[in-house]
């Protein structure tokens, strides 16, 4: 990857996905810091003050304790490929210019689960791969993807 594909906050600019005109999310008061956090190349989670847990998807209680104390924190980027599905046919019009495109649930290492776009699963992919973060930008947002995190350091070491 070279350095004019990535912006100074580490988004992506040229993958197939940032030609793509589609809805994007509906951030909520929950979940804004969330989408700011993307944007700068940052990927933020919810951690309880009180349990000391991690969650997703962002909410106004923590669901292990049901406290309402938690704050934003940053999360590692690094997780585990948990299931995947490659979807043939795009269930929005939007999305059919890069159809097929593979989506999965990762467990980051501080323990929530994501659905997310995967990019650049080899052939032999396997469940339980070690996986990171790769933001990219889509249409006029930015959404946290994941990537094999040995796919991800070769083009660190080669750019």
């Amino acid at each position: 990857m070279s350095e004019d594909q990535v912006t100074q906050a580490g988004v992506m600019d040229d993958h197939r996905l940032s030609l793509l005109q589609v809805p994007g999310p509906t951030p909520t008061a929950e979940s804004v810091a969330f989408w700011d956090g993307a944007r700068q190349g940052r990927l933020c989670i919810p951690k309880c003050e009180n349990c000391g847990r991690f969650f997703f998807y962002p909410r106004h209680l923590c669901p292990h304790c049901w406290s309402r104390d938690w704050a934003w924190q940053r999360a590692t980027g690094a997780a585990t490929l948990k299931t995947l599905t490659t979807v043939h046919r795009a269930g929005h019009p939007g999305w059919a210019a890069v159809a097929p495109y593979s989506v999965g649930l990762v467990e980051l290492d501080e323990g929530p689960t994501l659905l997310t776009h995967l990019l650049d699963l080899p052939a032999d992919y396997e469940i339980g791969m070690a996986m990171t973060v790769q933001f990219v930008r889509v249409g006029e947002w930015v959404l946290p993807c994941f990537a094999p995190r040995e796919t991800v350091q070769t083009e660190r070491e080669n750019s």
